[in-house]
């Protein structure tokens, strides 16, 4: 496939579980690939060696997704080493270990949560794609073309007992992602959110011999790879402020009917309470 042939996608926490999977994907598309991580680490060399053994022109940068600054030079860094960002996949994120390595089992009343591991997972999943991506839409504007993809998570994580404030983040994430879309319009660059339908398979579960997600279930996190590339891709032209299920993008249809059943009603007002 060379349908992304030209263009450079930024996939941040590409070091492992969904950011991998979906680097690995658009590896065969013929874009250029920015593998973004918080820190070097063997699994980012390691998704930098895969992406590569595709064929693909890879680099990988890293810096925390918090700091708007270390953000800003990081996309100053991949312009100036393959070519400025066309696409953004906003991967990188922090999940309730930052809390409690057993959150899952024991859940952490919201007042007991430590302030600081608190504000990390907030700035990490609710300022880091903004940090990205208010270093990158202005150049997509100019060009007339960009992609972003903000990946969240199912809406029974954002209010589920024990999971505050890893699911308020992804709801603030995903309320961002309409605002966006809607301040984009009509410029070529599109807004859209992206999710596995469940717990996947990745570090953000503890490690368990038994791994499940609350609802006794997990799906690989290669799930990922069905849609990314028409979310990213000129099929998609036109289509922003969408929300998209990878467990229900059906592989065997015509992308354009997977993209469709895998969407989520849109909601005129959204419904928390």
């Amino acid at each position: 496939m060379t349908e992304l042939s030209g263009r450079v996608a930024l996939v941040t926490g590409a070091s492992r579980g969904l950011g991998r999977e979906m680097a690995l994907e658009l590896a065969t598309t013929g874009a250029a690939l920015a593998l973004h991580g918080s820190r070097d680490s063997d699994a980012l060399s390691q998704t930098l060696s895969e992406v590569r053994a595709l064929g693909a022109n890879a680099e990988a940068f890293t810096c925390d997704a918090a700091d708007a600054q270390a953000c800003a030079a990081t996309i100053a860094a991949i312009e100036a080493r393959l070519a400025p960002v066309d696409i953004l996949v906003n991967n990188a994120g922090l999940g309730m270990r930052a809390i409690s390595e057993t959150f899952n089992t024991e859940p952490t009343k919201f007042w007991e949560a430590d302030p600081g591991a608190w504000a990390r997972i907030i700035a990490t999943n609710v300022n880091g794609p903004l940090n990205f991506a208010r270093a990158v839409v202005p150049g997509m504007i100019a060009r007339g073309w960009g992609r972003i993809v903000n990946i969240s998570t199912s809406d029974v994580t954002m209010v589920r007992r024990g999971y505050s404030p890893y699911g308020p983040s992804k709801a603030a994430l995903e309320a961002a992602s309409r605002v966006w879309a809607q301040d984009l319009e009509g410029t070529g660059v599109t807004v859209n959110v992206y999710l596995p339908g469940g717990a996947a398979d990745t570090d953000l579960l503890p490690p368990s011999p038994d791994k499940k997600g609350a609802d006794g279930n997990l799906l690989p996190a290669g799930i990922m790879r069905r849609g990314i590339s028409w979310l990213c891709g000129p099929g998609s032209d036109g289509v922003s402020g969408g929300r998209f299920i990878a467990r229900l993008w059906d592989p065997g249809l015509p992308a354009p009917e997977a993209a469709a059943a895998a969407r989520a009603p849109h909601r005129p007002k959204p419904e928390i309470m």
